[in-house]
């Protein structure tokens, strides 16, 4: 089987309404900003909390914590989806501090580079926000001084850099954010390895304390595809080449197909670190595949990309909640690339279709633990930008596919 039924729910017979969509991001917004204290952030959700973890403390990264919360609220005023308001620049400082004495606590000092953890994305907007010269270079010392990690994934490790150095260079073209782009991505060609047993390349990684080998969209190989994909133009053609080449072979080879379906297994390679388990979410699983695979040119992936979205869609709803890693949003991006890679409607049919179930989702949960979950990658500000996709038929998956909104492309 490609999934398991228990993690998922029946979708909702709800018909898009786009007013509900709008009204729902008003809400989401509106609410999120009431409840900001400042110095602080946001209150945490019981389930980004581990058991030991004090539910009084600020939770501060870009995954799930204030970090990210600030980017969405800025990113949605930034692309017109609510009225301008606050930018929370004077946050930004005491907010890195106190996410550095989060790391310190968790154990993680030293990562102070992670891409979704540490400080190059509060680095990033602070950059933004004046175009420092003594920031720039800090946010390039923190790329290289990253590419070497042992993680080699988006979370910790250098594909979440590689895919700063991108944004950098997409924002103001200078020549060394480009040379950091290729430089991080010429270490990470060199640590591949070759598998005897699937017949292609994957990275060994060290990660949470464990030696294994993942293929997701968060800790695995196609989340390090996604910025390689996207950044294509400033390797070179040979270089890039090679990089599709491979690319190709690993999603090809490593795919489990079944019944017109297509995913991929947690735990593939050895030793394995998924404990045998079956996810079909943006994390682990078919959705996270379509999200950052999308975007490869040529046919090669097509058909099977279309057998992954089936997954997803038969899978239905996820019944861990509306967001975007491992719930109802982050499953109907995939729908949402799949019509932007092929024009036909009934993907978008489907993203909205999870769009009214996510809303549904949210609601319900606000009005059992009375408020809303105060988290880009795991709360209710990634589903509003989720529901602004899908009311402008667009797919751009929050810091992995945009970083700077409309207006802050203007400056």
């Amino acid at each position: 089987m490609l999934h398991d039924p228990t993690r998922h729910e029946a979708l909702r017979a709800l018909t898009w309404d786009p007013a509900r969509a709008s009204a729902a991001i008003d809400w989401i917004v509106a609410d999120t900003m009431l409840r900001f204290q400042p110095r602080h952030g946001w209150p945490a959700h019981p389930q980004d909390l581990n058991p030991s973890e004090d539910p009084a403390a600020p939770v501060t990264p870009l995954y799930f914590g204030a970090t990210g919360v600030i980017w969405a609220l800025r990113y949605l005023q930034d692309v017109g989806a609510v009225p301008a308001g606050p930018r929370w620049h004077d946050e930004l400082e005491p907010l890195r501090q106190r996410n550095r004495h989060w790391l310190s606590e968790d154990g993680s000092a030293e990562e102070v580079a992670a891409y979704l953890m540490g400080d190059t994305p509060i680095r990033l907007m602070q950059w933004a926000d004046g175009r420092d010269a003594g920031l720039a270079d800090e946010l390039a010392a923190l790329i290289e001084g990253n590419q070497a990690h042992p993680s080699r994934e988006l979370m910790w490790g250098a594909p979440g850099t590689l895919l700063a150095a991108l944004f950098l260079h997409e924002r103001d073209a200078q020549p060394r954010w480009a040379e950091l782009f290729r430089r991080s991505a010429a270490q990470l060609w060199s640590e591949m390895r070759w598998s005897e047993e699937h017949g292609c390349h994957y990275w060994p990684q060290h990660l949470y304390g464990s030696d294994g080998a993942y293929l997701d969209a968060v800790h695995g190989f196609v989340a390090t595809a996604l910025p390689l994909i996207r950044g294509r133009h400033l390797l070179g053609e040979a270089a890039w080449q090679g990089w599709q080449d491979r690319i190709v072979q690993t999603v090809q080879r490593t795919a489990t197909r079944e019944g017109g379906g297509a995913n991929w297994r947690v735990d593939l390679f050895d030793p394995p670190l998924g404990n045998g388990k079956v996810l079909m979410q943006y994390c682990h699983g078919s959705p996270g595949f379509v999200i950052c695979l999308a975007g490869m040119p040529g046919t090669a992936l097509d058909e099977l990309l279309l057998e992954a979205g089936e997954a997803v869609w038969s899978a239905g709803p996820l019944a861990k909640g509306s967001n975007l890693c491992h719930g109802t949003a982050g499953n109907g991006y995939a729908f949402l690339k799949l019509y932007e890679r092929t024009g036909d409607d009934r993907w978008l049919a489907r993203a909205r279709a999870f769009a009214m179930h996510a809303i549904a989702q949210a609601e319900e949960e606000a009005s059992t633990l009375g408020r809303l979950r105060y988290s880009l990658w795991t709360g209710d500000p990634g589903l509003a930008i989720y529901l602004w996709d899908c009311l402008r038929g667009r797919a751009a998956f929050p810091t992995l596919d945009v970083f700077w909104g409309t207006a802050a492309n203007e400056g």
